[in-house]
């Protein structure tokens, strides 16, 4: 199969994805979007919402669909790295043994990241990184395609461990989780309070998901793209010639050239879920508010002025 004919077949599948994961996530478009734009494009992602906002279920219901292995590591102040990567034992014959942690499946959900010290959070990064976790000595190698959606809670801040901007920059996507508006949350209410159970179909295989990641890799993109991409991320950076006055003003520090890449990464992606065969300046910009987010660091003078990421973002276009 071509990689045209490859690309029409996506858009389809991706159509009746979305449509699986619409049986029991109601509303939260642009959220299931961004999310599945990360999974198709290799990237990780990190939500960032209150409480009660289904980001378990959604993830859960996105891996069913998905037909991948999922699995959910709750942090917590006393999680140390053995007890997510595995560890070795002596088994019956006197011999070490490897007993494989819950990082080993296709899509990891790190329940409230921020709730675990920097050592267990680090444990992460390899895994994330290199797709692999080294345990006394030994390297073993995750399965393919491997995902990590982290959460964490922006309202309380006492006794967690904030990630830090090094580790924040391995996430392609940082997602915003917004309270439903009030006919989606009427129609939360009337789903959940009954006892009828939905069925989620699963709609690809893990091959057909690395299969669709290599064709979005492949996508071309024009020049004048890529240096569009790679400018917005100039203007981030305060004391570069090209600084946005918004950014000298209210920005410390901006995008490394990670997001760069992320840009165009998305870009294809998100033109590839629309049908195009390559993406232009409003795929990138369809996806840099996600990407940027949480590798711009505000100044105080923007804290106390009330000066959100997305207005930042927003004006660099």
């Amino acid at each position: 199969m071509s990689d045209v004919a490859k690309i029409e077949n996506f858009v389809k599948k991706y159509a009746a994805l979305k449509q699986e994961v619409a049986k029991v996530i109601i509303g939260q478009d642009d959220v299931v979007n961004q999310i599945l734009i990360s999974v198709f494009s290799g990237g990780h992602s990190l939500l960032i919402g209150v409480p009660g906002l289904a980001k378990t279920l959604m993830v859960n219901t996105i891996a069913k669909a998905l037909g991948l292995d999922f699995k959910r590591i709750q942090f917590t102040p006393d999680l140390m790295p053995s007890d997510i990567l595995g560890s070795e034992i002596l088994d019956e014959n006197r011999q070490f043994k490897f007993i494989k942690g819950p990082i080993f499946a296709n899509i990891i959900l790190a329940d409230e990241i921020n709730r675990t010290p920097p050592k267990t959070q680090a444990a992460l990064l390899e895994a994330m990184q290199e797709r692999s976790v080294t345990v006394a000595g030994h390297q073993y190698k995750l399965n393919l395609p491997y995902f990590v959606l982290a959460t964490q809670n922006p309202i309380e801040q006492e006794g967690t461990y904030p990630l830090p901007e090094a580790q924040l920059d391995r996430f392609m996507f940082a997602i915003n989780l917004e309270y439903p508006s009030f006919q989606e949350e009427v129609d939360v209410v009337k789903a959940t309070t009954t006892d009828s159970k939905i069925a989620v179909n699963s709609l690809f295989t893990a091959e057909e998901i690395i299969d669709f990641q290599n064709v979005i890799r492949r996508i071309p993109v024009a020049d004048n793209v890529i240096e569009y991409a790679v400018s917005l991320v100039a203007k981030t950076r305060p004391k570069a010639n090209t600084a946005a006055d918004i950014v000298k003003e209210f920005v410390d520090w901006g995008a490394g050239p990670r997001a760069s890449q992320n840009l165009i990464l998305g870009a294809k992606t998100h033109a590839a879920i629309n049908g195009k065969f390559s993406p232009d300046i409003e795929n990138i910009q369809a996806v840099a508010t996600g990407i940027l987010r949480h590798r711009i660091i505000k100044n105080y003078k923007a804290e106390a002025e009330g000066v959100t990421d997305e207005k930042i973002i927003r004006s660099l276009f």
